[in-house]
């Protein structure tokens, strides 16, 4: 057997798993007959992206449950993709066409444009999956689907011509965000709020056929020449007078009515607010409640077009808004202008102000569709993770409006819709809407020039990566899926349009369970982003201290309903705990202990054995039952405590007296020291991949990968449970003990242990021999008449005890006060839930009784430490 090395190099191993993976082809997916499906789908990263720490984690998690559940002899499925991410590849083709021709897409064409993004893709859009390795995840590549490939490209087609033939998706004149520089629609997910220190002009609007004026406050004096009316509420004393009236606006002959509406808040501004319903989501809903013209005054590129004055003709909004506010001032027209710190929408991709536009969309009606996602929520098909989400859910489904799918970009799925002359045909291509239209129009032919947005592929990525809308064996076996692990960012633009399209084609939910998983943050608990300077780059951290070290990391940190910080230490205490790992390998190979597959637990004789094999089974069940509820954090904190405290501390240290003794008992401990920690490693290794396989090959407890390893599904049927319960006596009275020796400095002092007692207590008789090998002591004192207050004293399964020192020790019992009144303030702890009614009516039996108990338990305890005999 190879020597394990003394450093632990995770570079290397995770280079030589990495190879080993792909060599051997570990992660192939095979259907087998014989096994249950286990399906989860892969959030598909953009083909632009990178690897960022929201993926980091999102990966990690969703690698670990289809990892364990593989492990539990389920047929895994982890569908894997890609997304062709429209704007964000176009803008960078387009860059990258700028440097090398000096030309746009629109000077080359769109076929030469599409081709040219083809042929980038396949040079550099892959990036992200080579991250994605390195990270450890299982994923078999080969099952990778596209967006725009062939099969989902039909499945969009088929999705669209169907909705399309229900009057469910139809073509609208509405405001949609819109960036004036890519010259097309996007999405709300695109727009980002930027704060930002801005201006409130107070403009004066002439009352028609009058001298007197009304002022109107506003951030954005440009759209003026798109108003329709001014508002006021009917409830503003001091302007009401004015409803009913006609104002001019400046510059122009237009008039326009004064309205009553409760939309202009008399607290705020001048109390009157002009109505531009082409240039503002919220003017455009009051333009519809009051039947108002609808004015656009901007082109694409938000310049002012003709039905603006004709020396604002052309410009940009941004300089005919100065030369308008000059204008105004000049002609006395501008009351006064106030700094006034506001938000405006800004562009994601292109990082330009976003204009609210009124332009004709495609749109699909989601309220319609959402009918039977209300019904799905009502009949408890819908399970979210912490269920908090499902309020938020809820309230998007209720109020959802219709969703704008068309972008005036040319990287996507081009619309399904062809024109000629007067017709209007959807088809899947040009053949099939020849054939439906009339035979003279054919040479109008034309198809729309629009592409579907982004995330209308998407949201059918749980059928159409299935095969869909052939009913092939994988779709009809692993739809719905298990589980969906994302963030909350995107419930609204994925998850639930998942679920609208999944009803409707699958007529089922496409997820038995929905994870929202926390948001990661720096270690002060701030958002990361570039411009503050503190973006944690997950591959950095994984060459600072191994991909292992940031899994482990970031599921600690999941816990439901919290978001993560995370920094470098955080990460430093898991590659510590890893390293742990490492050194008990070593502590294994250097005692020569050796993994026998047929050897049995249940037969060990030594109590350490049986207790940690018991041990081992229960954190196993625990870990399990945390799995099925994705409590991350309680898996890993089950594991630390069992791995770290129980087996890497206690067992190893007990362990010692054993292999100082007869042959037997070294062969019993070899025997069940290997079974053990193969049985760790294989449970840990969901979350820690690299490392375990690594000491799993090194220590011979596998030939392949542990991947391939099942969880033993050994019980502890046959362990005297009434014995393992004492020695549980006997571990605890261990800690307490090195609780208390912890300020010893002098170590060489004889220890007695005394018991306030004057029976024997057998489990620490019998046991005294482990007590003694682990500390200097001379001898078990049994005596109820000692001072407590003087000693060292400490509670254990109901029994006070202290540790007497020799003559020379300086020993003092300073945490008697603390241990006293740290049960005093558990009772008053307890005693304070237990008298919540809230609490005793909401909380579970079994949580009752368990505060119950741990009440009695202080109650026992406080009065053990503060009477003075037994």
């Amino acid at each position: 057997m190879k020597k394990i090395d003394k450093r632990l190099n995770f570079l290397d191993i995770e280079n030589e798993c990495l190879s080993f993976w792909n060599k051997k082809d570990t992660f192939k997916f095979s259907d087998k007959k014989n096994k249950d499906p286990f399906c989860v789908m892969m959030p598909p990263p953009n083909i632009t992206g990178s690897l960022h720490m929201g993926h980091a984690l999102t990966f990690t998690l969703q690698d670990i449950i289809i990892r364990f559940y593989k492990k539990l002899g389920k047929n895994v499925l982890w569908q894997p993709g890609t997304d062709h991410a429209g704007i964000a590849t176009e803008i960078i083709v387009e860059k990258k066409l700028l440097n090398e021709k000096k030309k746009n897409k629109k000077e080359i064409g769109r076929d030469e444009f599409i081709k040219r993004i083809w042929k980038w893709k396949d040079e550099s859009g892959n990036k992200i999956i080579d991250q994605l390795k390195r990270l450890g995840t299982s994923v078999d590549w080969s099952l990778s689907r596209f967006t725009l490939d062939k099969g989902l490209s039909d499945a969009v087609n088929e999705v669209f011509i169907e909705l399309y033939s229900k009057g469910l998706i139809y073509k609208d004149k509405r405001l949609v965000n819109w960036d004036p520089m890519l010259e097309t629609a996007v999405s709300d997910l695109e727009v980002k709020q930027k704060e930002v220190n801005g201006k409130l002009w107070y403009i004066k609007y002439k009352i028609f056929n009058s001298n007197k004026f009304i002022v109107v406050a506003t951030t954005r004096p440009e759209t003026m020449f798109g108003d329709t009316a001014i508002a006021i509420d009917s409830k503003n004393k001091k302007l009401n007078h004015f409803i009913g009236q006609k104002v001019i606006i400046p510059f122009t002959k237009k008039l326009i009515p004064i309205i009553a509406d409760k939309y202009a808040d008399p607290k705020k501004g001048s109390g009157a607010v002009k109505i531009t319903p082409a240039h503002d989501f919220n003017d455009f809903i009051v333009g519809k409640r009051h039947n108002l013209e609808l004015v656009n005054i901007f082109d694409n590129n938000a310049k002012l077009n003709k039905l603006a004055p004709k020396s604002f003709v052309g410009l940009d909004r941004f300089k005919a808004r100065k030369i308008l506010v000059d204008k105004l001032q000049k002609e006395k027209l501008l009351q006064k202008t106030v700094d006034n710190h506001m938000v405006v929408p800004v562009g994601d991709r292109s990082g330009t102000v976003i204009e609210p536009y009124l332009t004709d969309q495609w749109f699909l009606n989601s309220k319609k569709l959402c009918e039977a996602v209300e019904n799905a929520i009502k009949n408890k098909e819908i399970n979210f993770f912490p269920n908090s989400w499902m309020k938020t859910f809820k309230h998007w489904i209720k109020n959802i409006e219709p969703w704008c799918i068309s972008r005036q970009i040319w990287w996507g799925h081009r619309i399904p819709v062809w024109y000629a002359n007067d017709e209007i045909v959807a088809a899947k291509n040009y053949k099939e809407a020849k054939k439906k239209i009339k035979k003279e129009n054919i040479q109008f032919l034309k198809q729309d020039s629009d592409v579907l947005d982004t995330w209308f592929s998407s949201a059918l990525w749980p059928f159409s990566t299935l095969g869909w809308p052939k009913k092939n064996k994988i779709l009809l076996k692993y739809y719905p899926t298990d589980v969906l692990i994302t963030g909350f960012d995107i419930i609204f633009f994925w998850v639930a349009r998942m679920i609208i399209m999944g009803l409707y084609f699958m007529k089922k939910v496409p997820f038995n369970d929905i994870y929202i998983h926390p948001l990661v943050k720096d270690e002060r608990g701030d958002k990361m982003s570039k411009s503050k300077g503190n973006v944690i780059d997950p591959l950095n951290i994984i060459e600072l201290y191994g991909a292992d070290a940031l899994r482990l990391t970031l599921t600690n940190l999941s816990t439901q309903g919290r978001d993560i910080k995370l920094s470098n230490k955080l990460v430093e205490n898991s590659r510590n705990f890893i390293t742990k790992l490492w050194n008990v390998a070593r502590f294994s190979q250097f005692n020569n202990f050796i993994y026998d597959k047929n050897f049995s637990p249940e037969k060990n004789k030594i109590i350490i054995n049986q207790w940690i094999f018991s041990r081992l089974v229960d954190t196993q069940t625990k870990v399990l039952k945390n799995l099925k509820k994705y409590k991350f954090n309680l898996i890993i904190s089950d594991l630390y405590h069992f791995i770290w405290n129980d087996f890497c501390d206690l067992y190893i240290e007990l362990c010692k007296y054993y292999l100082r003794k007869g042959e037997n008992e070294k062969k019993e401990i070899s025997l069940n020291f290997s079974f053990t920690f193969k049985n760790i490693l294989n449970l840990i290794n969901p979350i820690i991949p690299f490392v375990t396989e690594k000491l799993s090959r090194e220590l011979n407890y596998i030939n392949g990968s542990l991947y391939d390893q099942e969880i033993n599904k050994k019980k502890n049927k046959t362990i005297n449970k009434k014995k393992i319960l004492e020695f549980e006596k006997i571990v605890e009275l261990i800690k307490q003990i090195r609780f208390d020796l912890d300020g010893e400095k002098n170590k060489e002092n004889k220890i007695s242990l005394n018991i306030f007692s004057k029976k024997k207590i057998p489990w620490v008789d019998q046991n005294f021999f482990l007590l003694k090998s682990m500390f200097n002591f001379n001898e078990i004192k049994y005596d109820n008449t000692l001072n407590a207050l003087k000693k060292s004293i400490f509670v254990v399964s109901g029994l006070k005890f202290s540790l007497l020192k020799d003559k020379n020790s300086k020993f003092q019992n300073t945490e008697l006060e603390k241990k006293i009144n740290f049960y005093k303030n558990e009772i008053l702890y307890f005693e304070k839930k237990l008298n919540n009614k809230n609490f005793l009516q909401k909380a579970p039996s079994k949580i009752v009784n368990q505060q119950k108990k741990k009440l009695k338990e202080a109650k026992i305890n406080l009065k053990l430490l503060t009477e003075e005999n037994v």
